[in-house]
């Protein structure tokens, strides 16, 4: 068995594996190395693990893609995926999926980063959940495990979904509708509406912005796996999302709604309409991405009917701050940074937004 860095001919060997493997998510295909290098200049280490042919390419046996922020401000770390929910190891067997952490250690040592993070929807079977190789004892990583993917089964029809909904959820789709709201799903001719809404959305929110040219990137490089959903009222666009389409799978990464417009409930419009687009579809699933349990998004979701499975984040060399001075102050300077990016013109927040987003892995 070898480990190596894969290299730009290795995209479609490298897919092939994602796509016949169990546990792979969208966050673990090729392209997003190339999307987020393309859009913020991250470097990208892709490992393979795969049998050790010295006459020809080896059979492969497992991947881990990771990738590289650095940043005076945030710190220095290798992801596995920045930016998107899921990631992680993906192996054949357990004895492989340590040799690929073990490099991924010596990769993150080689590049003095502080932090490692791996994204995994299933826990590492190897480790005993404190942090220790069961079969070992060697210091692993530890898993956290206070946030949720939510996920929906889906029936043969939207006819069949809607049906199942409670009176209140039919009453709140049925609501923009009347109010005359209208959904429209495509492709990269969606974009600056797309962009529009979540850019305001997150100056409003007080977060800085991805670049635009991160979803350019992401239609560009997957096409029609991806595609963005619009809800206008009178021509003004009022909500929008962006779904990514995975095997039977289809994965809302990015959705945003404009407070404005509240009253009429577009974002209700936008999940009813891409819910009834990718059943009809024939899809079995749809992922409504990560939660922390109870709060305001977990509520959400759940009236849809998604149900919870606990997400495995394995970090290493950053210890949580759980309610130390420095953690309280730090979380006071937060604050008064989403009050300060409220305030701010549009075009200042979506020029400066993507300066410092490109720091923050989340």
């Amino acid at each position: 068995m070898r480990i190596r860095l894969s290299g730009g001919d290795d995209a479609q060997y490298w897919d092939d594996y994602v796509f016949r493997h169990p546990a792979a998510t969208l966050c673990h295909l090729y392209g997003w190395g190339k999307v987020i290098r393309g859009t913020y200049g991250h470097p990208a280490y892709y490992l393979v693990a795969e049998t050790d042919d010295k006459e020809r390419r080896g059979t492969i046996r497992g991947v881990l893609p990771l990738v590289h922020i650095k940043s005076l401000l945030f710190g220095n770390s290798l992801v596995s995926m920045p930016f998107l929910n899921y990631g992680g190891l993906l192996a054949d067997d357990e004895h492989t999926e340590k040799l690929l952490f073990e490099e991924a250690m010596r990769l993150g040592r080689k590049q003095r980063v502080r932090n490692l993070q791996f994204r995994h929807i299933h826990p590492l079977s190897w480790t005993n959940g404190q942090g220790v190789d069961a079969t070992q004892g060697k210091p692993v990583p530890d898993p956290v495990t206070h946030k949720v993917r939510m996920v929906l089964d889906l029936p043969e029809s939207s006819t069949k979904l809607f049906e199942s909904f409670k009176s209140k959820l039919r009453s709140q789709i049925r609501k923009p509708q009347k109010e005359g709201l209208v959904a429209v799903i495509g492709g990269a001719e969606l974009l600056d509406e797309y962009y529009q809404v979540f850019s305001i959305n997150m100056r409003d929110l007080g977060s800085p912005v991805h670049s635009r040219k991160l979803f350019e990137n992401i239609l560009k490089e997957f096409g029609d796996h991806v595609r963005l959903g619009v809800v206008r009222y009178k021509d003004a666009a009022t909500a929008a999302g962006l779904i990514f389409r995975f095997r039977q799978t289809v994965e809302i990464i990015w959705a945003s709604s404009l407070k404005a417009y509240n009253h009429v409930s577009p974002n209700m419009l936008l999940y009813w309409s891409l819910l009834e687009y990718v059943t009809d579809a024939g899809y079995r699933q749809f992922d409504f991405g990560r939660s922390t349990p109870n709060e305001g998004t977990y509520k959400f979701k759940e009236q849809w009917g998604a149900k919870p499975s606990t997400l495995y984040w394995y970090e290493s060399g950053l210890e949580a701050d759980k309610g130390s001075p420095a953690g309280v102050k730090a979380y006071r300077f937060r604050k008064k940074g989403e009050e300060l990016w409220q305030s701010m013109p549009l075009f200042l927040a979506n020029t400066m937004g993507p300066l410092i987003r490109k720091n923050i892995p989340l």
